[in-house]
């Protein structure tokens, strides 16, 4: 059976590396632990690193990390569904919102369990996924900063998410100003500006990051070490904290072509042949993997001389030209993966998941 390792080494080396960058610059952070699918094991390796927050936008996640440790501050990061105000409000302390109609829903719930609820208020700086605009922020902290059992901490926002709009300076002094703007409006004292993502570090990394931004939520860059705006490993990071092994379960010389007539395949795919290919062979793999788990182009193969020709539902095939290395049926191969790649594994109940290191 396929399995998927996490390197706890590998994974504590990048969670201190961007300790010690947050605290240079004076911003507090929590780690966005929804890559993990709550998975017990992997979830306790991030409580045991000390993490003191963690973020997720799946309420059972949380409920198992209230499990796993009371103490943990736990931030729900998606507009809660009416239906699930009272599970959210049990099992995460803070939660980001849009909605007035939510955030009453929000405060009703908190008056029942006798919780005190922070909120995030989420605004709209141009990816156009979650959030209140701009011009109508004012208004809308009017109608929610006195509810009961409601606490405003902070004011975030979303970029990169949906549209792959960029963060930059100007959009987070901007966010700055918004906070500056509510505190001097009503006299309140908003504590958060939580405008950090993964994709927001490389600005604090080169020290063009706004000082009124002092709270971040992290998840790719923890567990890969990516720089998103060069995409690639920032250096002194490691971005191989999982990798996937996978059985070859058969091994044959093969033609390079499909012979016969080609419709589409169950993906919906119909293959185009290169008629120059007629007539040659190479040695094909088959590995104990498949689309129900991953989609390959999320996987990087270690071994260069590998070629991943595609997936069916459960096996993952692949391409060893001669065979250099000689691989045979038993073999594991290792591959390293792209953030929805490991996302799929972890979401996958047919994959072993380790903790090595």
């Amino acid at each position: 059976m396929a399995y998927l390792t996490l390197n706890k080494t590998k994974l504590k080396e990048n969670f201190e590396f961007l300790k010690k960058r947050f605290e240079e610059n004076a911003v507090a952070w929590g780690v966005v632990s929804k890559l993990l699918c709550g998975n017990r094991l992997f979830l306790q390796e991030l409580i045991n690193l000390g993490v003191k927050e963690i973020h997720d936008s799946r309420i059972s996640n949380l409920a198992m990390v209230k499990k796993l440790n009371p103490d943990v501050q736990t931030v729900y990061i998606k507009p809660v569904s009416k239906r699930n105000v009272g599970k959210m409000v049990e099992f995460a302390d803070v939660s980001l919102n849009s909605e007035l109609k939510t955030i009453h829903w929000i405060s009703e719930e908190a008056v029942l369990q006798g919780k005190m609820h922070k909120i995030i208020i989420m605004v709209e700086t141009g990816d156009l996924r979650e959030g209140v605009m701009g011009e109508q922020l004012v208004d809308f902290y009017s109608r929610i900063f006195d509810l009961p059992n409601i606490e405003v901490i902070g004011l975030g926002t979303n970029l990169n998410c949906l549209n792959g709009v960029m963060p930059s300076t100007d959009k987070l002094i901007q966010l700055s100003l918004y906070k500056q703007i509510i505190e001097l409006k009503f006299n309140k004292k908003i504590p958060w500006v939580s405008a950090g993502t993964s994709v927001t570090i490389p600005l604090m990394l080169t020290h063009q990051l706004p000082k009124g931004i002092n709270h971040f939520r992290v998840g790719e860059t923890l567990f890969f070490g990516v720089d998103l705006f060069e995409e690639k490993v920032i250096e002194g990071m490691h971005g191989d904290v999982f990798e996937l092994h996978a059985e070859i379960i058969e091994m044959q010389e093969k033609p390079l072509v499909p012979v016969g007539n080609l419709a589409a395949n169950p993906q919906g795919e119909v293959k185009e042949i290169d008629e120059s290919l007629y007539g040659q062979t190479s040695y094909r793999a088959i590995l104990d993997i498949g689309l129900l788990d991953v989609d390959p182009k999320y996987l990087i193969s270690i071994d260069e001389n590998l070629e991943i020709i595609g997936a069916s539902s459960d096996m993952l095939i692949l391409n060893l030209g001669e065979n250099i290395k000689g691989y045979k049926v038993g073999d594991q191969l290792t591959f390293e993966l792209k953030y929805m790649g490991a996302l799929g594994i972890l979401n996958s109940n047919y994959v072993d998941k380790k903790v090595i290191g």
